[in-house]
């Protein structure tokens, strides 16, 4: 009879337009094919109307959560799929759910949560869809656990759960469950599967094994890299490279001064050139005296001390304005000068410059020794005894002599044959545009990328 489904507590499906809807059972009309719910509950919110009806045709879903037999209530896990075709009402045993005209099923899925009914009775909170509630009959005992005997009801938890703990006597095995999930072999068929039907196997080409970039690496196709981007007419004896391995050819010291003469008449004046000169070479001795880990407010107290030793020549203008630049960043700056030659007008500009720092000027190495080119062999000699190491700017190159031993040697667009004795070569960029290059006849690409000043090896 439909009267005996009153009171039950059911759960209905109404599709993703109308949701899904909770309540109890209070009207079951055959002829209508309608079905009514009292204090009903729609996605988990209270409704604002106290009762509800629904059509057979508006149910895709009907599960049976709570069944009333009497005074008594059997908790049922019974679901029952409803089509849009007209659907009896249940009829029959009031306890099964397989008199409403489609397929009852049990689900055991670990999945399901327990259904809480806010406003009703505790009563109404199950755990329904589980394998240990389903699978019991509404008058089957409850095995003896945890010193509990077989019928006997079990003791509330209201600090855990708020009711009776019958339906969590069996535990879910997911390490048991787990061990039975063959991952490699899953995706082995479902990759012969999707082989089979010429269809792709997670987004990788058939018979294709993807290919594995680097973080530096270009994922484009580009073109074939080409190394030897410099070209000059008369190349030097030695040929360089870069970090990259860039090849940059040296050059003969009549090339690089035409170079720089052709630059200047351009409007790249002298002065630029010392100017860009002292930058990068400022740049580069602050790198060598610490960087960052060294010129910090804390730090103040260790300032490093730099001496220069400086000719009355283009090279030592050079010098000097590196000087300058290391005193404006607190470094304690020493310059050596001869003062008993003539010196460039661009040498007295820069030292006049230097003056007005915090840096020191001295004309001798020691007050026994005469001026004259004794002071500069002393000079020289005081430089290769002392155990600081040795930074070289713009060097000669080979066959043109050089009285100090060098760590470092930077050299200025393009490099020289440098000897074994000026130490690790460095090139810095003084601005020289590729036009001047090509009137001299070389084929000139950047090698420096992001950087002023680019270490050079031997090739």
């Amino acid at each position: 009879m439909a009267a005996d489904w009153l009171g039950s507590l059911v759960s209905i499906n109404c599709g993703p337009t109308l949701g899904v809807y909770q309540g109890e059972v209070v009207s079951v009309d055959q002829s209508s094919q309608t079905i009514s719910l009292r204090q009903p509950f729609h996605n988990g919110v209270k409704c604002p109307v106290p009762e509800v009806t629904f059509s057979a045709i508006d149910i895709k879903e009907l599960k049976i959560l709570d069944i009333t037999i009497g005074n008594a209530r059997n908790s049922s896990s019974a679901s029952t799929k409803v089509s849009s075709a007209p659907v009896a009402v249940p009829k029959g045993d009031p306890r099964s759910a397989a008199n409403l005209n489609s397929p009852q099923h049990c689900s055991k899925s670990q999945g399901e949560r327990h259904v809480d009914i806010p406003g009703q009775p505790k009563g109404f909170r199950r755990r329904h869809n589980s394998w240990s509630s389903s699978s019991k009959g509404a008058n089957q005992a409850t095995p003896k656990k945890n010193g509990v005997k077989n019928g006997q009801m079990k003791p509330r938890d209201d600090e855990c759960f708020g009711e009776a703990t019958d339906g969590l006597d069996t535990d879910f095995d997911f390490e048991g469950n787990l061990a039975l999930f063959d991952k490699a072999a899953v995706f082995s068929e479902i990759d012969i599967s999707e082989r089979r039907n010429g269809a792709r196997s997670r987004g990788t080409p058939l018979d294709q094994t993807p290919t594995r970039y680097r973080h530096d690496e270009n994922i484009l196709e580009a073109k074939p890299v080409v190394y030897r981007q410099i070209t000059v007419p008369q190349p030097g004896a030695k040929e360089y490279c870069t970090d990259s391995g860039l090849v940059v050819p040296s050059i003969s010291y009549e090339l690089h001064q035409r170079l720089l003469s052709i630059a200047e008449r351009h409007g790249l004046s002298l002065e630029r050139r010392l100017e860009m000169t002292g930058v990068c070479a400022t740049q580069m001795a602050l790198t060598l005296l610490g960087g960052p880990n060294r010129f910090t407010p804390k730090n103040l107290h260790q300032r490093p001390t730099v001496a220069l030793l400086c000719g009355p020549h283009v090279q030592g203008a050079q010098g000097i304005s590196c000087g300058r630049h290391l005193a404006n960043h607190e470094v304690e700056v020493v310059m050596f000068l001869p003062n008993f030659v003539k010196m460039l007008d661009c040498v007295t500009s820069e030292v006049t410059l230097f003056n007005k720092t915090s840096g020191k000027q001295v004309s001798s190495i020691k007050e026994h020794i005469p001026d004259g080119p004794a002071l500069v062999r002393a000079a020289a000699d005081w430089a290769n005894q002392n155990r600081a190491p040795v930074l070289s700017l713009d060097p000669p190159g080979s066959g043109q002599g050089q009285a100090v031993e060098a760590k470092w040697s930077l050299s200025l667009c393009l490099p020289l044959s440098l000897a074994e004795g000026d130490g690790r070569v460095y090139l810095c960029d003084i601005g020289i545009p590729r036009q001047v290059f090509k009137e001299v006849g070389i084929k000139y690409i950047c090698p420096f990328g992001c950087k002023f000043v680019i270490p050079l090896h031997s090739a």
